[in-house]
């Protein structure tokens, strides 16, 4: 069968933390409050109730920056800084806040691979509305026809409303359609729907058939199975 379209995950998919802004958040928020930066996901998942999450989602990128202002303010906080709080959390704002990413080396050498043989492509991303944004600012917006993003869907992975909701954007049937994402619970919702469906694990050992360690296993897959 010949595939249609491939969607994405964004994040430790296509992109990762950026070592020089995790390294200045870091030396930034110890020199301010003299303590180690010890933010976990269960941490800032408090932190962004503190900062008012809406249960139903950031509905526009104008309301996820006055949530991330927010945010920031509950992380100082958290580290026991109150001086200068408001305009402390401005700084951190300005230097993270949807730019504190960078791409995995094979990332455009896969992205191009796809466009340049006519596929449709597609972000499917539990984040909010910035997804687009985000993107384009690392220079991959020329590769995507379209951004789903959790919060304006209303619903997160794998809740096949999001995975449904991205193939209606770019006109296409889960069957003819690729998906990799690095949650494997990820992966198997799409792979559920019909998907070609991958979890790529680069840090990790393969457990099953559709583990990969790099973008471009998807590659040779396609390619071996004469379905470019």
């Amino acid at each position: 069968m010949k595939y249609k379209a491939i969607f994405f995950d964004r994040d430790n998919t296509l992109i990762k933390g950026n070592p020089e802004k995790i390294k200045w958040r870091s030396e930034t928020i110890k020199n301010w409050s003299g303590r180690d930066y010890n933010v976990d996901y269960d941490k800032m998942m408090e932190l962004f109730d503190r900062a008012g999450y809406p249960k139903n989602g950031l509905k526009s990128v104008d309301e996820e920056i006055i949530f991330f202002k927010k945010y920031y303010e509950e992380l100082l906080k958290e580290h026991g800084v109150s001086e200068n709080l408001q305009e402390r959390a401005l700084i951190l704002h300005n230097e993270l806040w949807s730019n504190s990413s960078v791409l995995y080396d094979e990332t455009i050498e896969v992205l191009e691979y796809f466009k340049s043989r006519g596929y449709k492509m597609g972000v499917i991303s539990d984040t909010s509305p910035s997804l687009q944004m985000s993107l384009e600012k690392l220079g991959l917006g020329k590769y995507f026809d379209s951004y789903t993003c959790s919060d304006l869907v209303g619903v997160m992975k794998p809740d096949p409303l999001i995975y449904n909701t991205a193939l209606k954007t770019l006109d296409v049937q889960a069957n003819e359609s690729i998906y990799v994402d690095d949650y494997d619970v990820e992966s198997d919702g799409a792979r559920n729907l019909g998907f070609l469906s991958f979890h790529i694990v680069r840090n990790g050992e393969k457990q099953c058939e559709w583990d990969i360690t790099s973008l471009k296993e998807i590659i040779d897959y396609i390619e071996n199975n004469s379905m470019a």
